[in-house]
């Protein structure tokens, strides 16, 4: 007989029908579970598991889902996860009373439920809550999907991660983290003396940066308008204002591909400090995340995917040191633009055939350098060619006071001694608008000569930095992709 592939899907259905026709007879008898509305609860399973002495002989009520269930005639035993942690349930008939008894048999695995009951150890020595009275508070009409070999694809864990949660907690433990990476970040910041301020996320620009932003239209004023792909001018406006250390948790957009490392829309910490500079704000990176590691995983050597992470340590190169290091080519051999691309060649680093020494160099870092880092490192004095927002240095014009770092060969976060000469930050506006145009002649990109009004009134030197939380929060949990610490990734609908 030919083997009927339909089977679990025939057997889904089956599951689904007796769950409403369950749910149809509480309706008609009265005990309609969604019209519960409240059930006051007073522990959980991980403060009695770790407290057990406290709690031993003590009655309790607790609140969550029913995940597994062994009855044994007139006793049961059920597994009860309530999104703190995991306890088992001892529930008897002679205790709740037949009917109540009678009417949990019924129930199904995911339903929600309450209990009120005394904790002890079964014979077994395991944790216990011994139940007392039980109620159903919430009915589940689709079956977990432990029926079926468990949830394991990630495409459909990402789509249902209400799913996901349930049945993997594991999963809930990376997003409690993420939510504790957050919180000690403000606070150290906040230790600092800095704000925390909110800014547009609907700007009127499409400013020349090379990231592609989604555009909408404004209907009441008609006209275009663009999700931001960055915080940064808006919060150097503020330190014009005399708010000397500000940042911002934000949200932002970029129209641009998708794989482990990018999501389009992902979450970002940018911050500004007066008087400061980018060696400064190198700095408050190695003590922020020293402070991370040991807060979050207990450990400044942390694990990452196959990798121990230290830390306590970071190594400080230049651009230059490093594609000297890891390349062998050494910037200062150059004297022409023309010998840089010589090198380029003999190194087999394409590069356009009117790439400045600049340019080059940093095509041998992309090349030669990044996929060497893996211990935390920052990588300072960028080419001015790609930094239009850096402060050149004061000795060497032909490098900006800028630095990123990497770690895991990931590039984490990016600084800058900020350039503040109005004058010289218009130059190189304009300079970034041409040539977007050129390369895409349809672009709708704009200098954001509001912002340099702004610089002409004047800011103080300034440090700034930006860095990414997913890929933070990516490296704290050991997380392979971005799309394992985003509750929802985007996804291209199945349709």
């Amino acid at each position: 007989m030919a083997q009927n592939t339909n089977q679990p899907e025939q057997e889904l259905n089956e599951i689904i029908k007796m769950r409403r026709e369950k749910l149809a007879a509480l309706k008609a008898a009265g005990n309609d579970p969604y019209t519960v509305t409240k059930f006051d609860f007073d522990s959980d399973a991980v403060t009695i598991k770790s407290d057990f002495e406290q709690y031993e002989g003590k009655t309790v009520s607790l609140a969550g889902r029913m995940i597994a269930r062994r009855i044994m005639g007139k006793a049961s035993f059920v597994g009860f996860e309530d999104g703190a942690g995991k306890i088992q349930l001892y529930i008897r008939r002679d205790d709740v009373g037949e009917e109540a008894y009678a009417a949990f048999k019924k129930w199904d695995i995911g339903d929600i439920i309450g209990v009120t009951g005394f904790v002890f150890k079964t014979q077994t020595g395991e944790i216990s809550v011994h139940a007392q009275t039980v109620q159903l508070l919430s009915k589940s009409l689709l079956p977990l999907p432990e029926k079926f070999h468990g949830l394991k694809d990630t495409d459909t864990r990402y789509r249902q991660r209400y799913v996901d949660l349930i049945v993997n907690p594991e999963v809930r433990d990376t997003f409690y983290k993420r939510s504790a990476i957050l919180r000690e970040i403000r606070a150290y910041l906040d230790s600092k003396g800095f704000t925390e301020v909110d800014t547009p996320i609907l700007v009127p620009l499409e400013i020349g940066a090379a990231a592609r932003p989604f555009k909408t239209h404004h209907n009441t004023l008609d006209m275009d308008m663009y999700l931001r792909i960055e915080t940064e001018l808006y919060l150097k406006r503020l330190i014009v204002g005399g708010m000397h250390r500000v940042y911002e948790v934000g949200r932002i957009f970029r129209n641009e591909g998708m794989d482990t490392k990018h999501n389009p829309e992902f979450t970002t910490v940018e911050l500004y400090q007066a008087f400061t500079d980018y060696v400064g704000m190198m700095d408050l990176v190695e003590e922020l995340y020293k402070r991370l590691a040991q807060k979050i995983c207990g450990s400044l050597v942390i694990p990452y995917q196959g990798h121990e992470i230290d830390m306590g340590h970071w190594e400080r190169l230049t651009m230059v040191e490093a594609v000297k290091k890891y390349a062998g080519a050494d910037y200062a051999d150059w004297q022409t633009d023309e010998d840089a691309r010589a090198c380029a060649k003999a190194l087999h680093v394409e590069v356009d055939e009117h790439a400045t020494k600049g340019l080059v160099l940093a095509e041998l870092f992309d090349a030669y350098v990044e996929d060497k880092l893996i211990q935390p490192t920052f990588i300072y004095d960028y080419p001015v060619e790609n930094s239009p927002l850096a402060k050149r240095k004061p000795n060497d014009p032909a490098f900006t006071e800028r630095f990123e770092y990497f770690i895991n060969a990931t590039e984490f976060g990016n600084a800058f001694s900020e350039l503040n000469d109005p004058i010289d930050q218009k130059e190189r506006f304009e300079r970034q608008v041409a040539a977007k145009k050129a390369e895409e002649p349809d672009s709708k990109a704009e200098v954001d000569y509001d912002y340099v009004t702004a610089l002409e009134y004047g800011m103080p030197p300034t440090g700034g930095l930006g860095f990414g939380i997913d890929r933070l929060v990516m490296l704290l949990t050991d997380s392979a992709s971005i799309r394992d610490v985003l509750l929802f990734p985007t996804m291209k609908p199945l349709d």
